[in-house]
């Protein structure tokens, strides 16, 4: 069963990989115009993070696939392969 999340109530969750490491908080979602699909999230990264640093932030935030997302709880766990 698909469980609906409103997404003001994801805002601050922390976003980690499969693996543990922290990269940040979700603060916003990228959506396709065209068909309203969630394309990414986007997080503002963990500048403590050594991992954070070796991946593409842009303009200070970064945008973690959506199609790599693997659950969402307490945290947003993302698998660290799709990144």
């Amino acid at each position: 069963m698909v469980k609906y999340v409103i997404a003001e109530q994801l805002v601050g969750k922390e976003v980690v990989t499969n693996d543990g490491f922290d990269l940040g908080k979700f603060v916003d979602a990228e959506v396709l115009e065209t068909t309203g699909k969630l394309n990414a999230l986007i997080v503002e990264p963990n500048v403590d993070s050594e991992y954070v640093n070796k991946l593409d932030v842009k303009g200070g935030k970064l945008a973690v696939p959506y199609t790599s997302v693997m659950a969402v709880n307490d945290f947003i766990v993302v698998d660290k392969k799709s990144l």
